[in-house]
């Protein structure tokens, strides 16, 4: 299964994609940095984000999509913003038909370091170590591929849920 994580954002967005075995294999595929001009007007900005996501699903065809769900800024006008980034980033993976999962921060951050309240740095750090990463990836890109990540350990738990409580179908 091939998951793409996204850590949305109106100038940077992440992206990560990693791959999951039917024996719980991870590898890594590809991050990287989604960058909008911020002298753009929101729309275009918009545009830039929703256009960039459609052609990542195009040439690496995730099955699943994992997005970091918002949380309310201090600021309401940045969190404003920032919902109307991730609603046309959530728009064009709709329309590519990929089913969408949304993760806090909170729980990204405790799947991947044990911890809820753990550091971008301890984040970037574990995950370089479990995927085998040759390089420590941005932050951006390394909240996008832990998002990626904690969708991946909650579909290997659902799967084992599932064949435990209908092991005698399975059988």
């Amino acid at each position: 299964m091939r998951i793409l994580g996204i850590d949305p954002g109106s100038r940077y967005t992440g992206f990560g994609i990693i791959d999951i075995s039917r024996y719980n294999d991870y590898s890594y595929i590809v991050s990287g940095v989604i960058k909008t001009n911020p002298k753009n007007s929101l729309p275009l900005k918009i545009n830039t984000l929703a256009t960039s996501i459609q052609e990542i699903i195009d040439t690496y065809h995730p099955d699943e999509v994992a997005i970091e769900q918002i949380f309310i800024n201090i600021n309401s006008a940045t969190s404003l913003i920032l919902g109307q980034a991730r609603g046309g980033i959530l728009a064009a993976v709709s329309l590519k038909k990929i089913p969408i999962y949304e993760y806090t921060a909170l729980q990204v951050k405790k799947a991947v370091v044990g911890n809820g309240k753990a550091s971008k740095k301890q984040v970037q750090h574990m995950l370089v170590n479990m995927l085998k990463l040759s390089a420590t990836p941005t932050p951006d890109a390394a909240d996008a591929i832990a998002v990626a990540f904690t969708h991946s350990l909650n579909r290997v738990s659902s799967t084992r849920k599932f064949f435990y409580l209908n092991k005698k179908e399975v059988l």
